[in-house]
């Protein structure tokens, strides 16, 4: 079951990159519809990524070891 999840993300991330390089080409409405929700969700994704590495603060300290 959960390859089945893992296959569907992975094949709407490659539909979504798709749209985003078609759409930079002058592709339909939808197409740039498609592509503008693909590089909002990866902003969202790069803030949240941002927020837990303030949140974590520096935890890695250079101490590996």
């Amino acid at each position: 079951m959960i390859m089945f999840v893992l296959i569907g993300v992975l094949v709407l991330a490659v539909a979504g990159c798709a749209c985003v390089v078609w759409a930079s080409r002058g592709g339909p409405r939808w197409v740039r519809g498609a592509a503008a929700v693909t590089l909002a969700a990866g902003e969202g994704v790069r803030d949240v990524q941002r927020r837990s590495r303030k949140q974590n603060g520096n935890a890695n300290n250079g101490d590996d070891g």
